[in-house]
């Protein structure tokens, strides 16, 4: 019941939002309502490690025979790290929305909150059968929002790309829910066994971006600070966790060597996009993909913890950085260092144990380890220049004073929670990690700082993903929209093949193939 009290403060704070929006829309408490409730979640996410692992489990659907597997949710040392991750993130948003443009905005926080409630559902989900539910829901969410805030075409038709994307991870993950009861497992996270693990990997890769390589939206759209932060990172959460669940042993299968070797180069051409774009929103879905791809990697080495740290640290540092909007000299250095110490994997950091290895090394370490460093070394060099040259900071309104107190809680709460998990509540906290890997990231981002200004192509421009407009479209932009419009292509022919069956010529098209099939059946004399 613990769980269940703490995600129902979200819906139900979430739920009055809506209903003040709709009969009051003047409604003067409506940021009281949505900061209490995001307090009284964040506080239960908090208490849950005194009595860790909680278990919620749901009543049975029907018969035993056809749902043998109830919703089931479970709070342990994987799951709790996510779940205070995205309540942090929560409460981040709601309170530095205090100092928006666009503040008081209801309807915004209310789905802030039941995106974050459906993100710690799924970071909970203890089976496949609960996660899919979980993540239909967050991937509807999603495709609703960008249709109805996007009127253009290309943007809509890749939302719905992106979509059918994740629909096809959803399938990879009852496949391996199906692979595990097939060898004699429970179909759960906790049983999973080894040769189901590959479908996990290709599940999250899919949703992520990762593999393959693909964006499934651009970052033109509506919605960008705050709920458009909260549904990019909460859909992002949503898919890492699984990635927590690998077998300890890492996957049994002859594709993992080339997954981690596409993975590599996935996280470095991302990590190379962020750290050339031109803000940090701009480059927001590619910070997904490049921290996506060194989850990946550590799940495929078989350190479940280090994709854990990987994660928390693209919500966290992120959700930070993305959030950010007020010129604050002292609050952008505190940013800057923690937000740094987080994502550098040096020991007792959230990352401290995302370079180590349990699995047997192959060929494909010679291409994941520098690729990867690099990546990291990007990322890092990324932030710091998005951090101190903010292209998209705006004073604080004077006629909002008391917001000048607030806004610095909603942007440090993410930063003090970096230091909270890299000491406290989980398998990854208080480790040493790495130290090597982490020097050498540290070294790479220091000598990136050093030649960016003296190599123009180091110097950020327009992401060809972000200006679709632009003439000279990337190679990899090409061969997607050759795939799109090859599938058009197919469904007009579908259509028309369809409509002249249909129409008043089907008859004699029928009696046509009819006697072209005879024709092949008759026997034919010499």
């Amino acid at each position: 019941m613990f769980i269940l009290i703490t995600i129902l403060f979200l819906f139900a704070a979430a739920l009055a939002l809506a209903i003040f929006q709709v009969t009051q829309p003047n409604y003067r408490f409506g940021w009281l309502i949505a900061a209490g409730g995001s307090v009284l979640a964040w506080a239960g996410v908090l208490l849950w490690q005194a009595q860790m692992p909680i278990t919620l489990q749901l009543p049975a659907w029907g018969a035993t025979a056809l749902f043998a597997n109830a919703p089931v949710f479970v709070a342990d040392q994987f799951a709790w790290p996510y779940a205070l991750a995205l309540a942090t993130l929560g409460l981040a948003v709601i309170v530095s929305a205090a100092a928006r443009e666009n503040f008081p905005a209801l309807f915004s926080w209310a789905g802030t909150m039941t995106l974050i409630g459906l993100g710690l559902l799924a970071t909970l989900a203890d089976n496949p059968l609960t996660l899919v539910l979980v993540w239909a829901a967050i991937d509807l969410t999603e495709l609703t929002t960008h249709i109805f805030s996007s009127n253009e075409t290309e943007t809509n038709g890749r939302a719905v790309a992106g979509f059918a994307a994740r629909l096809v991870g959803i399938g990879l993950l009852l496949w391996a829910g199906l692979e595990s009861m097939a060898r004699g497992a429970a179909l759960d996270f906790q049983t999973t066994v080894p040769q189901a693990g590959i479908f996990l990997i290709l599940a999250a890769g899919l949703r992520l971006g990762v593999l393959p390589l693909h964006l499934g939206y651009t970052s033109d759209s509506a919605v960008r600070r705050g709920f458009g932060t909260t549904l990019r990172l909460v859909s992002a959460a949503s898919s890492l966790v699984i990635l927590a669940r690998i077998p300890a042993q890492g996957i049994s299968s002859p594709l993992a060597p080339y997954l981690l070797a596409l993975t590599s180069l996935a996280g470095l051409y991302a990590a190379w996009m962020w750290m050339r774009s031109p803000d940090a929103l701009a480059g927001r879905p590619y910070w997904v993909i490049a921290f996506a791809a060194l989850a990946l990697a550590a799940a495929l080495r078989g350190n479940p913890a280090g994709s854990v740290g990987w994660g928390v640290a693209l919500i966290l540092a992120g959700g930070a950085l993305f959030l950010a909007s007020i010129q604050n000299k002292i609050l952008n250095r505190v940013l800057l260092f923690a937000g740094l110490w987080g994502i550098s994997a040096l020991p007792f950091s959230p990352s401290a144990r995302g370079w180590e290895s349990a699995a047997e090394t192959s060929w494909a370490t010679f291409i994941m380890w520098p690729a990867l460093l690099l990546a990291q070394a990007l990322l890092a060099a990324g932030f710091i220049r998005h951090v101190t040259r903010p292209a998209t900071s705006t004073d604080l309104d004077p006629d909002r004073a008391w917001a000048r107190n607030v806004y610095p809680i909603g942007i440090g709460l993410p930063l003090a929670a970096l230091l909270l998990l890299g000491l406290f509540g989980w398998d990854g906290a208080r480790a040493f990690g790495t130290l090597p890997a982490s020097l050498v990231a540290g070294a790479l981002t220091l000598a990136l700082l050093w030649l960016t200004p003296r190599l123009r192509w180091l110097n950020p421009v327009r992401a060809h993903w972000i200006r679709p407009q632009e003439s000279s479209a990337s190679r990899l932009d090409a061969f997607y929209d050759f795939l799109w419009n090859l599938y058009r292509s197919f469904g007009r022919l579908t259509e028309s093949i369809t409509a002249a069956l249909e129409g008043d010529g089907g008859i004699l098209w029928a009696l046509l193939f009819l006697v072209l099939f005879l024709s092949l059946l008759a026997p034919r004399t010499p």
